[in-house]
């Protein structure tokens, strides 16, 4: 239960680290992009803010758990593991999640597109910080 916790919040710093860098690089270089998160759809002026910062570790606590009960069925490398678990993860979870946003709210393709994106990136980062600690 250690590993699972100490490697959880190992990555759970890590991807908050990149959050905040992909935050700040989708303003600097897909501003269109950015400027749809003004849209009234979200909001932005609740004292909810800090879901945003406790989001990478919640996802990261559920993926290490998610980890130390399936790690055994992943072969492979040590990049093929971390890959096949993002991949896993955002087949099972978000794309379904994906799909039923995207039909349901008032956001762009392009918006989902990127939520998408950052979700593989975030299980393959998590998959490998998991691969490494807990093996």
């Amino acid at each position: 239960m250690k590993k699972v916790i100490i490697s959880g919040l190992t990555a759970g710093i890590i991807l908050l680290i990149l959050s905040v860098l992909g935050l700040y690089a989708t303003i600097w270089f897909l501003p269109g992009l950015a400027a749809q998160y003004f849209d009234p759809a979200f909001n932005s002026e609740s004292g909810r803010i800090m879901l945003y910062y406790i989001h990478p570790f919640i996802v990261s606590m559920a993926l290490s758990w998610f980890w130390n009960r399936f790690k055994g069925t992943l072969t492979g490398s040590f990049i093929t593991r971390g890959i096949e678990f993002g991949l896993i993860y955002t087949l099972i979870a978000t794309l379904p999640m994906m799909v039923l946003i995207y039909s349901a709210m008032s956001v762009s393709l392009a918006i989902v597109t990127t939520w998408f994106a950052l979700a593989l990136l975030q299980g393959t980062i998590a998959g490998l910080v998991f691969e490494k600690m807990n093996p």
